[in-house]
């Protein structure tokens, strides 16, 4: 009876095609189908503008009037001193309550009241506050971001592992011991996932509180622009906003798989590498010196 060989499926042309260039390929075919769509007056121009007139705005704003550069940095240190004082609160906020059941349950109902509070709502009670610079733009950017950390680092710290903390109160280690070798480090991926969404709604708030009251920021470009009917000056602004999120989120992936680098395939074989390296160059070492 003769062995039948079954056929193995072809290789898929997307796995010639590098990564990199189907990204390249579906962007070009967005970008073709805006511009038809934009030159047939299938939509008109005053709701989407052309791409090739962003583009144009962009450099105009960007390059030759260098215009739109102050204000990318200001809602830049908004967002970034709104999120560092959002997270350390919240992380705060959450160790207090992972140690303390007692303290917990006597702050999450009002964590629960600032959660389900609309926060443009609040927002102009903030600017009548604190008044009209970066510091009603930076309290709300914290507000908004604040609990996504706080529930995800309350959460991580809370899911240890029952086993584990069994062993570690047969050892009789204290309760700073146990949060640090065991609480902390099981619960840094879900801490670092809070942080990687809190730095997104960071800049919400800081875009939400310039949209409410300010005079420099991308937020108070967009409004310009938008009731001057300068719709490609808008997108241009909003481009800006774009890169300012990727910005901010790939530095949160990027402190995530440094600090979580056991969760990282390439990290843990580069740290192992470089342990058998320095092992080796050790044992090197001693073997030159017993030789002498």
């Amino acid at each position: 009876m003769s062995e039948q060989t079954i056929p193995l499926p072809a290789a898929s042309a997307s796995r010639t095609v590098p990564v990199w260039a189907q990204h390249l390929i579906v962007f070009v075919i967005f970008i073709s189908i805006w511009e038809l769509a934009v030159r047939n007056e299938w939509v008109s121009r005053l709701i989407l503008p052309s791409p090739f007139a962003v583009i144009a705005a962009w450099w105009d704003l960007a390059i030759v009037k260098a215009l739109i550069w102050k204000h990318f940095f200001v809602t830049l240190t908004e967002v970034v001193i709104g999120f560092l004082l959002g997270a350390g609160f919240g992380l705060l906020m959450a160790i207090l309550s992972a140690m303390n059941m007692t303290f917990r349950r006597l702050i999450s109902p009002y964590m629960v009241a600032l959660q389900v509070t609309p926060r443009i709502a609040v927002a102009p009670i903030i600017v009548a506050w604190l008044g009209f610079n970066m510091e009603p733009k930076i309290a709300i950017a914290a507000i908004i971001c604040f609990f996504p950390i706080f529930i995800n680092s309350l959460t991580g710290l809370l899911q240890a592992d029952d086993e584990r903390l069994e062993m570690f109160e047969s050892m009789r280690a204290s309760r700073w011991q146990v949060f640090r070798h065991l609480q902390l480090p099981g619960a840094m991926p879900v801490i670092m996932a809070g942080f990687k969404t809190g730095i997104s709604l960071a800049l919400i708030g800081a875009i939400v509180g310039e949209f409410v009251s300010a005079s420099v920021g991308i937020g108070v470009l967009i409004q310009r622009f938008s009731f001057q009917l300068l719709l490609p000056e808008a997108f241009a602004c909003l481009i800006m906003l774009t890169v300012m999120g990727l910005l901010l989120y790939g530095t949160a992936t990027f402190a995530d798989r440094r600090v979580i680098f056991w969760k990282s395939d390439d990290l843990v074989t580069k740290s192992a590498r470089k342990l058998r390296a320095k092992h080796a160059a050790m044992l090197a070492s001693r073997a030159d010196a017993k030789a002498e």
